[in-house]
């Protein structure tokens, strides 16, 4: 094998699989110059060999080889998912061939003679071709993720929410998760223990306002035989289970303020003492604690120490409720009657238009385990395939459907007359004057261009729902991210600060 670098440590590298050595010479001819590692080998065997150990950027392959045909390494190549891009190259070209190369993944397809333009141009194509996909493969990994962890949702906040804990995940720092009830606290801890290097290490839980104030120091630091009335022998406590992994301390403002201080000077020296006991102990441990409270407002009324609250509160989450999940309300629902399904031996597999209305319109104040009840509510109580209104438990039974429509369909819907407009609570709102109820233009000088009636709509849409883009968004039947794209052109547009949307509907 022999290879030729024109640039030290450039990143594109391309393999040439050419069994003809003047032709091998003259394709690197071709390429002396540029910014590319060129190595060349003449047999199949040899571009095998190569492909083991490092996948190139491309492989420019001849079809007939000595020791075996170029289709060969060619469907190699595509059965390993290997990342080079496969340009093809012959003088037997037909369309036959040039088919079944594409067909087997190869990006282009060159017939000798070609000029040097010729492959430099199908070389930068490939490359081109090669970075798009990276870069599309990033995008579904890091910002376009269905499921992560236990959670499930692609929706703007929780794509947030999944890029945090890829970042805090391998530190040790101390993770404070809020959010209202029902939105997933302890999935999201678990989420994080399941990417750190603890994952293998015990994770821990411990439900700080379940369990009750006098046993709660026992729960956490264990006790010795004797303690107290109960204590018929020696007990671990969470401390010491969560040895090496991870304790995660639930609705951490439900403590007692006396525990709150053993917590503290635990969390800073890493020692601890059971209860009854006097022998110092110590625990290596990662601390994840939650509340559905706010913090700050505890701080401030004297229910949580402040030291311990900043000692605890240095990667913060908030989870974002159901509410403001834009769609995510439906897959998680898909999700749950699949499984409920099959457990309870029925035949649900879908809902009905609808119902996924009613879904996308409701307000979900218990946030998952809400959605999760009424799922299994009707899952339990129904028969059939479908999921329809008449199968919704209260207060889901009152409710009217919001539609998913074409954002340009619901601007024309919009100026054609002037329509009622309901609430998730099933109430009218205000009506929409001078925008919602506008007519279609009675001459030509009246048109005004589409983006500016669109623009027009959205914002009043947010004004009438408050300030709350997700809420508006279900309500034009557009997502939510489309409205934050919009929000962030016309801002550019007008050269000055955000439009009048709130940054608390975010």
């Amino acid at each position: 094998m022999t290879e030729h670098r024109s640039i030290p440590g450039s990143e594109a590298s391309i393999l040439l699989v050419e069994d003809t050595l003047s032709l091998a010479k003259t394709y690197e001819a071709y390429l002396k110059g540029e910014p590319y590692r060129l190595a060349h080998v003449e047999t199949g065997s040899g571009a095998l060999e190569v492909l083991k150990k490092d996948a190139p950027d491309v492989i420019l392959l001849d079809l007939v080889l000595p020791d075996m045909d170029g289709l060969e390494i060619l469907k190699q190549v595509s059965e390993e998912n290997i990342s080079s891009e496969v340009v093809v190259i012959t003088a037997h070209g037909s369309v036959k061939v040039a088919v079944e190369a594409m067909r087997l993944g190869a990006r282009d397809f060159l017939v000798k003679p070609f000029s040097a333009e010729r492959l430099l141009v199908t070389i930068r194509n490939a490359l081109d071709h090669k970075r798009l996909a990276q870069i599309v493969e990033t995008y579904r990994s890091d910002f376009d993720r269905q499921e992560y962890f236990g959670f499930i949702g692609s929706s703007l906040p929780m794509q947030a929410v999944y890029r945090i804990i890829d970042s805090a995940a391998s530190s040790k720092a101390t993770v404070f998760i809020t959010g209202e009830s029902g939105t997933g606290k302890e999935v999201c801890a678990e989420a994080i223990h399941a990417r750190s290097q603890r994952a293998d290490k015990p994770f821990v839980a411990i439900n700080c306002g379940a369990i009750p104030r006098d046993l709660m120091e026992s729960e956490i630091f264990g006790h010795v035989k004797g303690a107290f009335t109960g204590a018929v022998s020696d007990r671990e406590g969470a401390a010491k289970r969560a040895e090496g992994g991870t304790l995660f301390l639930d609705e951490i403002c439900e403590m007692d303020l006396s525990l709150q201080t053993k917590l503290l000077r635990f969390i800073q020296s890493g020692a601890f003492q059971k209860v009854g006991g006097n022998k110092t102990e110590e625990s290596d441990i990662r601390f994840i604690c939650a509340t559905n409270r706010d913090p700050f407002n505890e701080v401030a009324e004297g229910r949580f120490r402040e030291d311990l609250f900043y000692r605890l509160h240095v990667i913060p989450i908030h989870l974002p409720p159901l509410r403001d999940r834009e769609d995510d309300v439906l897959a998680i629902a898909r999700k749950f009657l699949n499984d409920f399904s099959a457990e309870e031996g029925k035949s649900f597999t879908e809902f009905s238009p609808e119902t996924e209305g009613i879904f996308r319109g409701y307000s979900w104040p218990g946030n998952i385990r809400q959605l999760q009840n009424v799922i299994r509510n009707m899952v339990v109580l129904n028969e059939g395939g479908e999921i329809t209104v008449d199968m919704l438990p209260s207060p889901l039974d009152d409710q009217n459907p919001i539609p998913a429509q074409d954002p340009i369909q619901s601007i024309k819907t919009e100026n054609q007359a002037p329509a009622t407009r309901f609430g998730s609570q099933g109430s009218p709102l205000p009506a929409a004057g001078g925008v919602a109820g506008t007519k279609l233009a009675a001459s030509e000088q009246a048109i005004r261009p589409l983006a500016e009636v669109e623009r027009e709509i959205i914002e009043h849409a947010i004004a009438l729902c408050g300030d709350n883009i997700p809420r508006a968004a279900a309500r034009l039947g557009i997502s939510a991210s489309t409205i934050y794209r919009k929000r962030t052109s016309w801002e550019a547009e007008d050269g000055h600060g955000p439009t009048n949307i709130s940054a608390t509907s975010k």
